[in-house]
């Protein structure tokens, strides 16, 4: 493997894994500042196991297994690390199918957060699509039937790839929700403070692991854009999950003035879904053209968050209508 293109994706994944996991950095920082050491000291050693070597390298190398059965579990674990002919055969055959599941994911995460959430406004046009969150639904399912009916034509089993990237949005959207839920209740505090500590230690460290999970699918699913070999997925994110944890134990509040990472986070995942979304189609892209997009868009995000900190701009937009 070139040493040059390696370094390109790994500096494009830990880029991306960091700025992406801004909001769970946040997250993660608020619910530890209000439990026990033990408990904190638990999260902070064994939850970053389960979550670089658990969830974001055991889940690249099932999803390859998901999109090429072939190859069986063994065959998907060494595809990547060896120069297996048929291994790699078969991974080719499926990666239109894996990309455009993909793809659909990140097309659909970024829809959700331009239309329905909440967020710091900088690109024109912003400030009034974050008013037609009831509007992200019609054009989810709208998006879904275009690319459905161009890829039946082209491959039925590419169709299914598209719903199946759809339906993972969803379902991730749906633990999302809970989480944030769950978060709302533990931050209430209801019920005996002291016969309830250590359940509540507990939860808050199963929330915490369910949280850093669901955030981890966004990672995992948009490092295939960048390379399809999970040893650099797994070194990319991995570093990207170190620098989060990382973030977590420090003042969280010197991260959260640079408002506008998140918008770069969310513009990179678009540009990615669309990538993936092209290939999945069979449009041949450039190896470097996802790790330079990101790296760029990271990077022009960060210096207008600069420039807002000099000018003590702090206005967010409004928070979307109910849905």
């Amino acid at each position: 493997m070139d040493i040059f293109y390696a370094v390109v994706v790994i500096i494009g994944l830990v880029a991306f894994e960091t700025v992406a996991s801004i909001d769970n950095a946040i997250i993660n920082a608020d619910i530890l500042s209000t439990m026990k050491a033990w408990a904190r000291r638990w999260f902070l050693t064994w939850g970053l196991i389960i979550a670089v070597f658990g969830v974001r390298g055991i889940l690249p190398w099932a999803i390859i297994w998901a999109s090429a059965p072939s190859l069986g579990p063994i065959g998907a674990l060494t595809a990547t690390f060896s120069g297996d002919e048929a291994a790699a055969l078969a991974m080719e055959h499926s990666a239109p199918f894996l990309l455009l599941a993909g793809g659909v994911f990140m097309v659909f995460l970024f829809l959700h957060w331009f239309m329905a959430e909440q967020k710091n406004c900088i690109v024109p046009g912003e400030l009034a699509f974050s008013r037609t969150g009831p509007w992200f639904y019609a054009v989810a399912a709208l998006i879904l039937l275009a690319l459905v009916y161009f890829a039946v034509q082209i491959n039925p089993f590419l169709a299914v790839a598209a719903v199946a990237g759809s339906a993972i949005f969803f379902v991730m959207q749906g633990f999302r929700l809970f989480a944030d839920a769950k978060t709302l209740e533990l931050e209430k505090g209801t019920g005996d403070p002291e016969s309830a500590s250590h359940k509540s230690q507990i939860s808050k460290l199963m929330l915490l692991e369910v949280i850093d999970a669901t955030f981890s699918i966004d990672g995992v699913v948009g490092a295939f854009a960048f390379t399809m070999s999970v040893p650099l997925i797994l070194i990319g994110n991995g570093i990207g999950a170190l620098v989060v944890r990382e973030l977590t134990i420090r003042n969280i509040d010197s991260i959260r003035k640079y408002a506008y990472l998140k918008n770069g986070a969310m513009y990179s995942i678009l540009c990615l879904g669309l990538i993936m979304c092209s290939e999945g189609f069979g449009l041949e892209l450039p190896i470097w053209i996802a790790p330079i997009i990101t790296v760029t868009i990271v990077t022009t995000f960060f210096i207008l968050s600069l420039r807002r900190i000099r000018r003590h701009d702090y206005g967010t937009c409004p928070a979307p209508r109910k849905e």
